[in-house]
């Protein structure tokens, strides 16, 4: 069943499941046993080895990222115990006043935060969330915030994990630079752009709609209902310099980190450390030297004691294992459907290379295909490995300004898939994060993002039937808010 029609039906299934249930542990595991089977020719004994080759090589391949959330959670329950967060949160309502600025406030934090997502999604969440709550904005709404400005802020910065990842998916023999492919694509990024555009729409119009609408009315008023989020608001006697400084240094060492093992101190530039850092294991450095700046700070001014210390770092670590878990599972999902077992690509491949259609048309079906699958595997770093071979490939004689705006459908589309996919681990982080129900974050984000990708859509046709992705670019600029100003009209006065 490699490599055929057949390889797309685990995570289908895991999905349909997941949004049918609402079980997303028991819905990822099911798309797994499935892939295992299909694979193994539904022999169990094998489909359980395979089950467990998997899951073993992708937990250790993806060891760094576990580390650095468990460090994150011990962060996190450090300064709720200390009482930062309570004091952040009653000096961020006596400055904050309305609900609009606080929403403002989140999307500038997020986009300060544009080094890479993993680290904006769980940052963002724990420094807001008080803040969110007191001005009513369910957990959902924050979790949406958080996820808009996480990948789809990465994906246009040039200084990020995200631009690396893209810069290597060209071959190693191929005569156009990554980088400069990264840089001279950003412009065309219509779904990231879109994102940003209609985010700050809902919050200057204050309105919401869809799902998300139902979702903050139900919600909003009563936060305890959504998540329980006294346990972030508990704590000693912390004053707001006890989480700013904590995350100061997050960014500061985590950036720092990503230099160091980029090369700078090897004669890279800082561009070139950015691109050919390794973000996972920086992350890990910047979180184990924050830990010890906050154990310096908190433990001789007696914000805690040292029991209360110790007791902090297994509270974290339990606050991170349902996100484990989820990214075990989809982790492993990918790994079944990936090129050494099911090769989910290899079909998508197949297909998109053997369909004879007009170069006119290549970004708006490449921004299709990415998101089916990024949606699929809910892996954008794996889609642009992909596809963005395949864009090359196609204009390769033709380096074109028709090929960079497809290789950014490309990249637009997998942002997209990232987005609306249960499985996938930017969006699991967002509703950590958020401390958000994950079906719920999933459910009410969905349509928001659909709403982007018609738009980008048909920019992305416009575009190529020109060859000017500019022209797409304004169009979009346009459509995005005067299609949301309607809306909010007709919501008005309905």
């Amino acid at each position: 069943m490699e490599g055929t029609i057949w390889t797309l039906v685990p995570p289908i299934l895991a999905i349909t499941l997941a949004l049918i249930s609402k079980e997303v542990y028991f819905s990822l595991f099911a798309g797994i046993c499935a892939g295992a089977l299909f694979y193994s020719n539904f022999a169990i004994s094998g489909a359980i080895s395979t089950t467990v080759e998997i899951m073993s090589n992708k937990v250790g391949g993806n060891i760094c990222i576990v580390i650095f959330l468990v460090l994150l959670g011990m962060m996190v329950s450090l300064m709720s115990k200390s009482g930062a967060s309570k004091a952040y949160g009653k000096w961020a309502t006596k400055n904050i006043k309305t609900k609009r600025g606080t929403l403002l406030a989140t999307v500038a934090l997020g986009v300060l935060i544009f080094v890479d997502d993993y680290f904006n999604c769980l940052t963002v969440g724990t420094i807001m969330s008080p803040i969110t709550d007191k001005q009513k904005i369910s957990r959902a709404k924050l979790a949406y915030i958080i996820d808009a400005t996480a990948a789809p802020i990465c994906i246009i910065s040039p200084v990020s994990s995200w631009a690396a990842a893209v810069s290597s998916s060209l071959p190693e023999n191929s005569s156009l630079d990554g980088f400069v492919m990264f840089l001279k694509a950003i412009p065309y990024n219509y779904y990231a752009l879109f994102t940003i555009v209609m985010l700050l729409m809902l919050i200057i119009l204050d309105f919401d709609f869809s799902k998300m609408k139902a979702y903050e009315l139900k919600y909003g008023s009563s936060v305890t209902a959504d998540t329980a989020s006294e346990n972030l608001i508990a704590g000693g006697n912390g004053k707001v310099c006890d989480l700013i400084i904590p995350i100061a240094a997050l960014v500061v060492f985590c950036i720092g980190a990503m230099l160091y093992t980029g090369g700078i101190l090897e004669g890279n530039g800082i561009i070139n450390s950015f691109a050919n850092c390794d973000s996972a294991f920086s992350l890990v450095i910047g979180s184990f030297f924050t830990m010890i700046v906050t154990a310096v700070l908190y433990l001789p001014r007696r914000v805690i004691t040292f029991r209360q210390f110790a007791e902090s770092l297994p509270e974290g670590f339990k606050a991170m294992v349902p996100a484990i878990l989820i990214l075990t599972f989809a982790w492993t999902l990918s790994g079944v459907c990936g090129d050494d077992y099911l090769q989910i690509g290899t079909y998508v491949s197949g297909v998109v290379t053997n369909s004879h259609i007009s170069y006119a048309l290549i970004p708006a079906i490449f921004f299709l295909v990415a998101l089916g699958l990024a949606f699929s595997t809910g892996t954008s770093w794996g889609t642009f490995s992909i596809l963005l071979p395949i864009v090359f490939a196609i204009f390769e004689s033709n380096i074109s300004n028709l090929m960079f705006i497809s290789m950014s459908a490309v990249m637009a589309g997998a942002v997209c898939g990232d987005h609306i996919s249960p499985i996938s681990d930017t969006t699991i982080l967002s509703s950590t994060g958020a401390q958000c129900n994950h079906i719920e974050h999933v459910n009410t984000q969905i349509p928001y993002a659909l709403f982007i990708a018609g738009i980008s859509f048909v920019c992305y046709i416009i575009s190529g039937f020109t060859g000017n992705g500019y022209l797409g670019l304004i169009v979009g600029l346009i459509a995005t808010p005067a299609i949301l100003f309607l809306i909010y009209k007709r919501h008005k006065t309905a």
